[in-house]
């Protein structure tokens, strides 16, 4: 029998639309597969097993009833827990918003539930998006499907551990410098950001305002695309949603699966790969720049200077933007509320005590530099610097991309790494993001796709590495046209997908 929980969306859609399953059938699947292997992953922070089960059933119904659903009605979908969701909790990993249950849902979640696509759950993720590695959830740390005893990326590792780990066949992520391309890298996931504004932030829990997106997290380039289209388009409600329609980007996919890249030039960033990046991840990107050659595409090399100073200038506009953005959690309208232990109880001391117990380290360290970086006397020195050299930025990528269609790197310098390697080392953390910053502060979309395995430094099993490909704004369907080829190539030589080779969870 069919293991449902390793089909595709696409696939489990084409077989929910020809009655060879129903909702609730993938539903349970999904449900069994969470029950089994949750307690050593970890992925969700909350299971919605009646309600997605009452949404398998309606849809099921209606589509026995004759009526045009969506196309990718029934299948089941998680959503990352820094997206509101009208009565589940929505905690963004954090103790100060611990059991809140909106009244609403965000844009991208009313679209899903309006395609009848079961909800699953909520996935962990670092405190309010702050993170590369899960460590800093409030509620424990998800581990990699490949090896538990390493990270799942970060801040989304709980929607890529939950897709790695065959517990649901989509799921949303948030992308803020990363946070859905790095995880994907290390789990061997598909992860995309799109266009800054091309996916709605209404009701995204915000982090930082000028560079937050919300994106699909899945097995296949196929099912990105599938999901991107769902969630994508204009909303009113969000004043940076671009007024436009999405291009055609499932039929990009369909295309690019193909193999045939001729015409499409593609440029390799030469600050995003040598040093600092791991051997083995180094080694699977130009195999895999070798495969887009055989592809038809031309590959060139291209520079963009000002990228060395991206992660400096990404670590003081985000602290800023998060400062302004966690102001509002003071114990006074929702969340959490502690009162001072002894003493009068004023405003000033209840906000200090509930910022003081809801927030963690890493919340409390992003908060102090942005709030510096904000203070009078150092606006200009700091915030005012960093945003000019993300200007730099955006003009080196408008220089690459009239050399090339798209551009490339390794999504992340390195395989997963262990548990508590790097907790103590914040800079060393930050590192990991240093390919993915750049395209969240010229807002344009990115992808990664899993390109194989590389050993770790230190030995071991072999574990996943990603492949970056970066379009200009609102050309999203060239990722999934360079991203899907790719894939092709890959799943031809490997004899199937990349996770077909991931342990055996049970």
């Amino acid at each position: 029998m069919t293991d449902l929980t390793r089909l595709s969306a696409a696939v489990l859609a084409e077989k929910l639309r020809a009655g060879e399953v129903t909702s609730v059938e993938v539903t349970q699947a999904c449900l069994d597969r969470i029950a089994a292997v949750e307690p050593a992953v970890h992925a969700y922070l909350h299971v919605s097993a009646d309600e997605a089960l009452a949404t398998a059933r309606d849809v099921d119904a209606r589509r026995a009833a004759g009526e045009e659903l969506h196309p990718l009605a029934g299948v089941p979908i998680a959503v990352k827990d820094v997206v509101v969701t009208r009565g589940m909790p929505s905690t963004a990993g954090s103790k100060i918003l611990e059991g809140w249950v909106p009244p609403y849902d965000a844009t991208l979640v009313e679209r899903i539930r309006a395609a009848g696509m079961p909800i699953l759950g909520k996935t962990n993720m670092d405190e309010f998006a702050m993170g590369s590695s899960t460590e800093h959830s409030a509620y424990g740390n998800t581990h990699n499907p490949w090896d538990l005893e390493r990270i799942p990326g970060g801040s989304g590792g709980g929607s890529a551990a939950a897709v790695a780990a065959f517990t649901a066949p989509l799921a949303i992520g948030t992308d803020t410098g990363g946070s859905i391309r790095q995880p994907g890298a290390v789990t061997g996931t598909v992860g995309v950001k799109p266009t800054y504004g091309g996916v709605s932030r209404y009701g995204l829990i915000a982090l930082a305002s000028s560079l937050d997106q919300a994106g699909p997290v899945t097995r296949t380039v196929l099912d990105s695309a599938l999901l991107h289209e769902l969630i994508g388009g204009h909303d009113p409600r969000d004043s940076t949603s671009i007024p436009e329609p999405l291009p055609d980007l499932v039929g990009a996919a369909r295309r690019g699966a193909q193999g045939d890249l001729s015409g499409v030039t593609v440029g390799v960033v030469t600050q995003l790969q040598g040093e600092g990046y791991q051997p083995g991840v180094q080694a699977r990107f130009e195999e895999s720049l070798e495969l887009l050659t055989k592809a038809g595409a031309k590959v060139v090399e291209v520079s963009c200077p000002h990228f060395e100073y991206a992660l400096a200038a990404y670590y003081l506009i985000l602290p800023a933007e998060a400062s302004s953005n966690l102001a509002k959690f003071d114990g006074m309208r929702f969340g959490l509320r502690v009162e001072p232990e002894d003493g009068p109880v004023t405003a000033e001391r209840v906000m200090a005590a509930t910022r003081g117990a809801g927030f963690g380290d890493e919340v409390k360290r992003r908060i102090i530099l942005g709030t510096y970086a904000l203070s009078a006397g150092y606006y200009d020195a700091y915030y005012g610097s960093a945003q000019k050299v993300r200007t730099l930025i955006q003009q080196d990528f408008d220089a690459a991309f009239e050399q090339a269609d798209v551009l490339v790197s390794p999504t992340s310098p390195t395989t997963a790494f262990k548990l508590g390697e790097k907790l103590d080392d914040p800079l060393a953390m930050y590192l990991n993001d240093v390919a993915t910053i750049p395209a969240n502060l010229a807002g344009i979309p990115g992808i990664s796709v899993p390109n194989g395995l590389s050993v770790p430094p230190e030995g071991g099993d072999a574990l996943p590495t990603g492949f970056q490909v970066l379009a200009p704004a609102k050309a999203d369907d060239r990722l999934y046209r360079v991203g899907a080829a790719l894939e092709a190539a890959l799943e031809s030589r490997w004899g199937g997908p990349l996770l077909d080779r991931a342990p055996d969870l049970g």
